[in-house]
C-alpha cells in the first residue's frame, strides 16, 4: 500500500490542480479585444448578440442578460411579484444566493428535502412545505443535473405558483429532450469560471413569458425606461425617461458579453468533454463499494457541472475530512457543495433549525466535490481517479 502523501509519502499530483476552471482560446480573446477597439464598451450590440444565441441554445422566447447569477436571481423574485410574507420553496443543497434571493424581497424561503439518489429537490417534498404564503418554486438542477420537471411544473400550477429553474450548473442540459432554459415560467443561469461557459462573471434569465420579460429588463437597468407603453404620460423628447419601479443597475458588459458569446459557440464541445469525463468516473468508482455516485434521472441528458463522490463511511475507518485532507495533499483540487444553507449562522440566527432536511443534512457530511472540467486531459484524470483510490485504500475497514 502506497504512503499517503499527507503522512510523508509521494504526492500523485506534482502541481495542485483545481476542481473547476475556465477554458479559454484565441477566439475568446479576439471576442474580448474586437469589443475593447470598439466604440461600445457597455450598452452595446454585444447584449443582444449574446441573449440572441441563448434563445436560440434554449429554445425560451427571451432571454436577459444580467449581472450575475445571484442578480438574476433576484430579478426573478422581482418579475414574479415576490415579497412581504410571501414563502418561496427551494433546496438546502445549493449556493446560498438561491435562498438569498427570497430574503432580498422580504419574502421567506423555505427548505424542502431533498432525492438522496439524484440530490435535486423532492417534488413530494416541494408540495409538502407549500401554505396559503408560497408565492415561488426555486428548484436548483444541482450539478447539473435536471429537476423532475414535469412533477414541479404540475405541483405549481395545481397551487398557481411561480416555477424558477435554478439552472446556474445546467447550461446544455436537456429535459426529455428540452433544453433547460424554456421549461419552467423562468430559468436562471450562471457564467461563473468554473461554470460549463463563462463570461468572467455574468449571469441571464430566460423565459416565454412577456410580461416577465418586460419586469426583468425593467429591474436590471434601475427600474427606468424609455417605453412610452410603459410611461404614465408622453415623452417630453429623445432624451426622457421614467423610472416606474425600483431596481437596480445589474447590467453585464459588453466585454462580458462578447466572451461569453465566443464561449456559448463551444458549449457542445464542452459539453460532450464533461460527459465523456463523466462516465469515465463512474467506471472507475462502479466497482468501490466505498463511494456512492450521483445517480441520474432517465428523463435528464445531463451536462454536469460537478462531480461528486458520497463516501460510505460505514465502510471507512475515517472521517470525511480526513479523507479530504488527504486528497488535497496528494494535489487534488477538492471541494464541498454544499453545506445546507439553513445551517449557516445567519439563517440559524433567522430562526431556522436543524433537522429540516434531513436527507440534506445526511448527504452534506458525506460528499466531497473531485475535478471536472473542459480541460482536464484523460492522464489527469487517471490521476484523479489514483489519488482517490488510494485514499479510499489507505482507510478501507
Amino acid at each position: 500500500m502506497d504512503e499517503l502523501a499527507i503522512n510523508g509519502g509521494k504526492t500523485v499530483f506534482d502541481k495542485k490542480i483545481g476542481y473547476g476552471h475556465q477554458y479559454i482560446d484565441d477566439a475568446d480573446i479576439q471576442a474580448v479585444v474586437g469589443v475593447l477597439k470598439s466604440d461600445f464598451l457597455t450598452c452595446g450590440p454585444k447584449i443582444e448578440e449574446a441573449e440572441k444565441k441563448l434563445c436560440e441554445i434554449t429554445g425560451a422566447k427571451y432571454a436577459v442578460l444580467i449581472a450575475n447569477g445571484t442578480a438574476a436571481l433576484h430579478a426573478t423574485m422581482f418579475a414574479a411579484g415576490v415579497g412581504p410574507g410571501d414563502e418561496v420553496i427551494t433546496t438546502p443543497i445549493t449556493f446560498a444566493a438561491s435562498a438569498n434571493c427570497a430574503l432580498y424581497c422580504g419574502a421567506k424561503p423555505v427548505f424542502a428535502d431533498i432525492n438522496p439518489e439524484t440530490y435535486n429537490i423532492d417534488p413530494a417534498s416541494i408540495e409538502a412545505k407549500i401554505t396559503s404564503k408560497t408565492k415561488a418554486v426555486v428548484a436548483v438542477d444541482f450539478t447539473g443535473q435536471a429537476v423532475e420537471v414535469d412533477k414541479i411544473r404540475a405541483i405549481c400550477d395545481k397551487y398557481n405558483l411561480i416555477f424558477i429553474e435554478d439552472a446556474a450548473h445546467s447550461l446544455g442540459t436537456k429535459y426529455n429532450g428540452k433544453p433547460v432554459g424554456s421549461l419552467a415560467d423562468m430559468t436562471e443561469f450562471s457564467f461563473h469560471p468554473v461554470k460549463t461557459c463563462t463570461a468572467g462573471e455574468g449571469g441571464a434569465i430566460t423565459t416565454n413569458d412577456d410580461e416577465l420579460y418586460k419586469r426583468l429588463v425593467l429591474f436590471r437597468t434601475h427600474g427606468i425606461t424609455r417605453s412610452q407603453e410603459l410611461m404614465d404620460k408622453p415623452s417630453e423628447g429623445g432624451w426622457y425617461y421614467q423610472q416606474v419601479d425600483l431596481g437596480y443597475n445589474y447590467r453585464m458588459t459588453d466585454i462580458q458579453a462578447a466572451l461569453l458569446s465566443s464561449q456559448l459557440d463551444k458549449l457542445e464541445m464542452f459539453g460532450k468533454r464533461r460527459k465523456e469525463l463523466v462516465k469515465r468516473y463512474d467506471e472507475a468508482f462502479s466497482a468501490m463499494p466505498e463511494i456512492v455516485v450521483q445517480k441520474e434521472i432517465a428523463e435528464s441528458d445531463t451536462v454536469r457541472h460537478l462531480y461528486i463522490i458520497q463516501l460510505n463511511l460505514d465502510l471507512l475507518k475515517s472521517t470525511r475530512l480526513e479523507v479530504f485532507e488527504a486528497l488535497q495533499a496528494e494535489g487534488v483540487g477538492v471541494n464541498v457543495h454544499y453545506i445546507p444553507v439553513y445551517s449557516l449562522p445567519y439563517y440559524q440566527k433567522l430562526g431556522y433549525k436543524m433537522g429540516e432536511c434531513p436527507n440534506a443534512e445526511k448527504l452534506y457530511e458525506r460528499i466531497i466535490s473531485i475535478p471536472l472540467y473542459y480541460s482536464l486531459t484523460d492522464e489527469e484524470q487517471d490521476k484523479v481517479i489514483k489519488a482517490v483510490k488510494k485514499v479510499i485504500t489507505y482507510y478501507r475497514r
